[in-house]
């Protein structure tokens, strides 16, 4: 259920920035930097750009673009 939550001006333009580039919603934006830092607060030893990494193959797995990393396959 959405919830209407205030944020400062300057995070609403930083948003609305790199929301554009992304295309993303700035609320879509505002959720993703969320769900990262979620994440990044999890998972303390593992950089920001591999917890990115992760994020993206996930998504890419979900829709149908790769196919999941079975370890010990191939070997």
């Amino acid at each position: 259920m959405p919830k209407a939550v205030k944020i400062s001006d300057e995070l609403a333009i930083s948003a609305a920035v790199f929301a554009g580039v992304e295309g993303r919603s700035v609320a879509g934006q505002v959720e993703y930097w969320a769900k990262l830092g979620r994440v990044a607060d999890e998972n303390a030893d593992l950089p920001v750009s591999l917890i990115k990494e992760i994020l993206i193959a996930r998504a890419q797995v979900r829709n149908g673009l790769k196919t999941p990393y079975v370890f010990g396959e191939g070997e």
